[in-house]
């Protein structure tokens, strides 16, 4: 078997678009199932093909994925291929006969989305009751026995003031790990713009999610940094050691490492990534292997390392000293604020560089975005003063002030700045 077939090792599968919960920054619209779902022999053949194309974890989405019927037959069927499978919920009505019957099912691993204290996340997830339930369900699985569960988190302009007493309530649940990642402007968030972090923002934040982590590290719990978290700041390591001490960013792994499944048998690099721009293909219509090998949609990152790796590239991050090695950052996170990939504005290095030249940078929306599952409009970018007026009539704007610190937690940080340097490699 040629090498490239087995170059993916995970793979995220959307089994079903239909959800019971109303996000108002899904990236995928979820609500409705998809007109056209894979039936149950469908799924468990694309289980088949996953394990024959080498992938060895498997993580269950949705929309909500025990909305499907047969979820727990398609659990059964990825655990007896040899594979782990996991799942990903809004945990709103899981019962705990339901927690027993995922650990029956095989299912090794739940992540619990949690988007804030109580009040926000119930305003983000948009059904009044659905943190209580998502911290009923943790509850279930400790109580069943599941034990390796954490949780998940969009950060934007709702949350992150409330970031290290979301860390406190999802510690004191039993969460293992916390994956951490920021809202961006794709499906229902590209019409929410006014929650998304600003550019210059982060500059505030990072600080901020570098002493929850530190925090995180001695307590036990690992904070995982998703794919548009980071790059090469002062606190680049202390997000990424959770799996390695060492570790920085490097790429986008779309294609490489992982793939993405939808309910209806579209393929994709990555989960995240606009299905308009980078499905290479159904499974319905050719086979998984074949999709993998030979389409583009799916072999865009196979130059990296060569010298056509930053071709792609553009505005700050085309001259970025950092860009053969980081080739943009998230290729999500870039295509969904510009409607093409190559530069990407949610980056640390980038907010502090800009920072020393006396300038910060901010968005807005340009193009609206359709209204479908994964998609995405265009945002413009403006460089400004980093000391210019804020914008009127913006009472989202995110400030160091506005983090809400617990009271016993003595080492917060005192300035956004105080370590403004950037990694070395």
């Amino acid at each position: 078997m040629p090498k490239e077939y087995r170059r993916t090792s995970y793979a995220v599968w959307e089994i079903t678009l239909k959800c019971n919960l109303a996000c108002s920054h899904c990236g995928s619209r979820a609500g409705e199932a998809r007109t056209q779902e894979l039936s149950t022999e469908e799924a468990l053949l694309v289980v088949q093909q996953l394990a024959e194309v080498g992938i060895k974890e498997v993580t269950l989405i949705g929309g909500e994925a025990f909305m499907r019927p047969d979820w727990l037959e398609i659990a059964s069927a990825i655990t007896q291929a040899g594979m782990l499978c996991g799942m990903t919920t809004g945990g709103f009505g899981i019962s705990l006969q339901t927690a027993q019957r995922m650990k029956e099912a095989g299912i090794a691993s739940v992540s619990v989305s949690i988007d804030g204290l109580e009040a926000t996340h119930d305003r983000l997830r948009g059904r009044k009751g659905s943190w209580e339930s998502a911290l009923r369900t943790m509850s279930h699985f400790r109580e069943v026995g599941l034990n390796f569960f954490g949780c998940n988190t969009q950060i934007n302009r709702l949350s992150a003031p409330e970031f290290p007493q979301i860390y406190e309530q999802i510690r004191d649940a039993g969460a293992r790990a916390w994956q951490i990642q920021l809202t961006v402007p794709m499906g229902n968030a590209a019409d929410n713009a006014d929650i998304l972090l600003q550019p210059s923002e982060l500059l505030d934040l990072y600080p901020m999610l570098a002493e929850v982590a530190r925090r995180g590290h001695r307590e036990g719990v690992i904070i995982q940094a998703g794919n548009n978290i980071g790059y090469y700041g002062p606190y680049e390591r202390i997000l990424r050691r959770g799996a390695d001490e060492w570790s920085f960013w490097s790429g986008c792994g779309a294609g490489l490492s992982t793939i993405g499944l939808e309910a209806d048998g579209a393929i994709k690099g990555c989960p995240s990534l606009p299905t308009a721009a980078y499905t290479g293909g159904n499974i319905r219509d050719r086979p998984l292997r074949e999709i993998i090998e030979q389409t583009e949609q799916l072999r865009f990152n196979l130059n990296a390392g060569t010298s056509q790796g930053t071709d792609h590239l553009w505005g700050f991050c085309k001259s970025c000293e950092y860009a053969e090695l980081c080739r943009g950052g998230c290729t999500w996170t870039a295509h969904v604020f510009f409607d093409r990939r190559g530069n990407n504005p949610y980056c640390h290095h980038r907010a502090l560089e800009q920072a020393k030249r006396n300038i910060r940078e901010r968005v807005y929306p340009k193009v609206p975005a359709p209204g479908l599952p994964f998609d995405n409009g265009e945002f413009a970018l403006v460089e400004e003063p980093l000391d210019a007026p804020w914008t009127e009539n913006d009472p989202l704007h995110f400030t160091a002030d506005r983090i809400q610190w617990p009271n016993n937690w003595q080492d917060k940080p005192k300035s956004a700045y105080s370590d403004s340097h950037t990694i070395s490699l």
